[in-house]
């Protein structure tokens, strides 16, 4: 199902006392949108809501504005759900979102009572760098992208035929997602399949993107990455069965040292694991397609990649 959360936002810049009505919105859709805010910004409970709240809706958007007069983009994430399905042939029904956010990911999956959420924060699509927003300025063509990456988290978490660790600490968390505590408990190996899986289905639901946008990174970090792929396949392999939060954050995450990420007298670029975890995958979805192959245990996406390759040498 699409929820398009933009009306009430842009109803809370309209106000006159809008920290007050933000609040007022975010008790309304509570359920996600704290889901939202303790796995992608900070606690909703602590001591600094407030304070990224006002930031929040004291920034002027007329980048925003201006996008949104141009481009239909809850017609896109539409589209975009609707094609995703037809890929991930979904047993599970799951929700997509189009919200503005705090600044925080641009897109992001959620689990909130068992039931898997897709979102896209549009403060990044207006195409406009806003420092005052954290927006990133991607173009809003990338919605579609983005709404079909989330959309395959959400089913590999929820759907009865998943046989992904991920499902399995989401059920024993009570149908709910954490970011933090799947990342402390799950192996690194499920985490990258996890991502790569979601890079793999984003080119098949919106293709003719730039390589590198598939993965969230630059021109530059992508040519890099690929340059350094038989460093990092040796720096990832003793690692593919540990788990950690350091882990996670470390080959999918930005924001860790130089230090943190330094193999053998080479930094790992930041979020390299999604180009590792996207080259694990490729195999088992060319032998076994999409639908099989989101559902799969890492385990079994690792052997069906491995029969590929034998019987395509």
């Amino acid at each position: 199902m699409l929820i398009n959360l933009l009306p009430d936002f842009l109803a809370v810049l309209q106000h006159g006392d809008r920290v007050a009505a933000y609040q007022r919105y975010f008790e309304t859709h509570r359920a996600l949108l704290a889901a939202y805010w303790d796995n992608y910004v900070v606690d909703p409970d602590g001591p600094h809501f407030e304070e990224v709240v006002r930031a929040t809706v004291a920034a002027p958007r007329d980048d925003l504005h201006a996008m949104l007069e141009q481009i239909d983009v809850v017609a896109l994430a539409a589209d975009a759900a609707r094609r995703a399905a037809d890929v991930l042939e979904p047993d599970v029904e799951i929700d997509v979102v189009v919200m503005v956010g705090v600044g925080a990911a641009n897109a992001g999956e959620l689990v909130v009572d068992g039931r898997g959420t897709a979102f896209v924060c549009l403060e990044h699509f207006t195409g406009i760098a806003n420092p005052a927003t954290q927006g990133l300025g991607l173009d809003p063509g990338l919605v579609p992208l983005w709404v079909a990456h989330e959309a395959a988290h959400a089913v590999r978490y929820t759907s009865p035929t998943s046989r992904s660790a991920l499902r399995t600490l989401v059920h024993e968390a009570g149908g709910y997602y954490s970011y933090w505590e799947t990342g402390r408990r799950g192996a690194l190996r499920e985490h990258l399949v996890n991502e790569g899986l979601a890079v793999e289905v984003s080119r098949l639901v919106a293709p003719g993107h730039a390589a590198w946008e598939y993965f969230g990174y630059g021109r530059r970090q992508y040519a890099r990455i690929r340059e350094l792929e038989p460093m990092l396949a040796r720096a990832v392999a003793p690692e593919l069965d540990t788990s950690g939060l350091g882990l996670r954050l470390r080959w999918l995450s930005g924001g860790m040292s130089d230090e943190a990420r330094t193999y053998d007298r080479y930094v790992i670029p930041e979020r390299a694991g999604y180009y590792v975890g996207a080259r694990l995958v490729e195999p088992a979805i060319a032998s076994r397609g999409a639908g099989w192959a989101i559902r799969a245990s890492a385990e079994e996406l690792c052997t069906a990649g491995q029969t590929h390759v034998v019987a395509t040498a």
